[in-house]
């Protein structure tokens, strides 16, 4: 990565300004399979908005919570709260309705825009600071108890007509300029050891990130399209998916329904996107179902060193036409890749990395390009971030990797227990990461510290190097790997589907599983060994980034 100096901000609201006016006729937003609306209707609606809020009395700095699946108003919600100078809270759809109301409140919101059959599950008496809820796809009002917004509503086109009697014309955006303290997001976190918290976002942390996907996708620009398949609600998706690529005029498609490996296959042969964002659960699918079973079969022929090279290029030409055959590379982030699956990828030169980051870095710390990546390194830190280990010997022995920069959120919001716990005297934050740094600069993580377990005689257990393990055997749909009275236990969700189809029932399945325990047991260290599986018939309760929620599985050891 070229030499970059020291961070500089610009003001994001200015950014998208300046988009906005350059691209006004270039498509924007896209609902998969729907509508499409250019930058200039974009822009309207953003107006239009904006007119509705000062009318309602919405003030700079109050806050605007977002409940809907992915489509294109959802982007024009968002950049609307950020242009006006109002807080974004983005809220998960999957949340239950309890979460919600908790989250609506908890955030001081005081308008909501939801689907309307997630309203259909709220209560209104539940969220009693709220002046108003809006239906999303419409704007229609779901409820008030403002007679000023309902005049609004009503008056809806009349009033945008006043605000601008004449066409509504590129010189019409001026968009309002946040500074770099400014809180602009609180994103609630997911959750995969503990309940969610507000993270407060500043508009350095966003600066920051755009300016590091600029630095490291030079080639894309406002005739890039984008599949935005992760939820817009987790900092991800929102960053990479929809804000960079509204600074640049790219053309983003939201696919609105539940993004199955299918669908996903589907709009990448239409679309060809440039660049792909994912979590590593989506090619792992595709390794376990399409590639895993071809392998196994042929293992023979690829020790034959000619054919093994024709085989990986077959392969490789096939996964790029799946990924839509245009993409610069696969940006995986959100979970750790299951090492089998990674080694597989780069063997054949498929063009991903894996790059890492957290809801409190909006989100990124570390990345690499494909063609300079390591395997089992997540890259090096993001531009103008530093990184340390918290450990005596930071290049072998794992310790908490910690991070300062202007990525780094302000705290939690209405959490000042939970703020100073996370950050050190000199300013660090802890991201209750475990990992080590080499000579170069690569971070490599091993698990998080709150599910480390502590072996017999003091080793550091990291269960996710153990699940890595468990689910490349055949039929491990997913595992996890816990403490249970001293002992390590792995639960795991098998492919029942895939057993009946092998003539196998779900007791029969579960006892081959079983059978297996001896040879899993020979790839584990001696310290680390599972004493036995427990199985579940369906699968594991997941975060919307699709990382099992590990704080629901855990047993209290005495």
């Amino acid at each position: 990565m070229q030499d970059i100096g020291e961070f500089k901000f610009e003001s994001v609201n200015k950014l998208f300004e300046k988009s906005f006016k350059d691209n006004w006729d270039r498509p924007a937003l896209s609902n998969y399979k729907g509508i499409t609306l250019p930058y200039r209707e974009v822009a309207a609606r953003i107006a239009k908005l904006h007119v509705a809020f000062r009318e309602c009395g919405l003030l700079r700095g109050d806050k605007v919570a977002i409940c809907a699946r992915n489509q294109a108003n959802w982007g024009v919600v968002f950049l609307a709260t950020l242009t006006y100078g109002a807080v974004a809270v983005p809220i998960l759809h999957e949340f239950k309705p309890g979460n919600i109301h908790y989250l609506v409140n908890n955030s001081d919101a005081k308008v909501l825009f939801v689907d309307e059959a997630i309203w259909e599950n709220l209560l209104e008496s539940e969220m009693p600071k709220l002046y108003a809820a809006v239906q999303i796809n419409t704007f229609q009002l779901l409820c008030t108890r403002e007679p000023v917004i309902r005049y609004a509503r009503q008056h809806f086109n009349e009033l945008f007509g006043k605000a601008y009697p004449n066409e509504f014309t590129p010189d019409n955006v001026d968009y309002y300029e946040d500074s770099p303290e400014e809180l602009a997001i609180i994103n609630y976190t997911s959750g995969t050891s503990g309940f969610s918290k507000g993270v407060m976002i500043p508009y350095r942390a966003l600066s920051s990130n755009i300016q590091f996907a600029k630095i490291a996708e030079p080639m894309l620009g406002n005739e890039s399209k984008v599949v935005s398949m992760l939820p817009s609600a987790h900092m991800y998706g929102l960053m990479f998916e929809l804000l960079f690529e509204m600074t640049i005029g790219a053309h983003v498609h939201f696919l609105t329904r539940v993004p199955s490996p299918k669908i996903i296959m589907q709009a990448f042969a239409e679309i060809h996107p440039n660049i792909i964002i994912a979590v590593p659960l989506i090619i792992e699918k595709i390794y376990k179902q399409k590639l895993k079973p071809i392998i196994d079969k042929n293992k023979i022929f690829f020790k034959i060193p000619v054919i093994d090279k024709m085989v990986q290029k077959r392969f490789l030409d096939e996964l790029e036409k799946t990924f839509g055959g245009e993409f610069e590379e696969v940006i995986l982030g959100g979970a750790a890749f299951n090492p089998e699956v990674e080694n597989f990828f780069h063997k054949i030169g498929f063009r991903y990395t894996v790059g890492y980051g957290m809801t409190e870095g909006a989100p990124i710390f570390a990345y690499a390009h494909w063609n300079k990546a390591k395997v089992g390194s997540c890259g090096k830190a993001a531009p103008w971030n530093q990184v340390k280990i918290d450990s005596p010997d930071p290049r072998n022995i794992a310790g908490e990797i910690m991070i300062k920069g202007p990525n780094v959120f302000l705290g939690y919001y209405k959490n000042d227990e939970a703020t100073a716990d996370s950050f050190t005297a000199d300013g660090w934050f802890r991201t209750g990461d475990m990992g080590i740094i080499d000579d170069e600069g690569y971070i490599f993580i091993h698990g998080r510290s709150k599910c480390m377990i502590l072996g017999p005689s003091g080793q550091n257990i990291y269960p996710e190097e153990l699940e890595a393990v468990i689910n490349n055997v055949t039929y491990v749909v997913d595992s996890l790997v816990i403490e249970d009275d001293g002992k390590l236990v792995s639960i795991i969700y098998p492919d029942y589907h895939q057993g009946e189809i092998d003539g196998m029932n779900s007791s029969q399945l579960e006892a081959k599983l079983t059978s297996y325990l001896p040879e899993i047991n020979k790839l584990l260290p001696n310290y680390a060994q599972i004493k036995r599986l427990e199985f579940l018939p369906e699968d594991f309760e997941r975060t919307p980034k699709k990382s099992i929620k590990r704080y629901l599985y855990q047993r209290t050891n005495a």
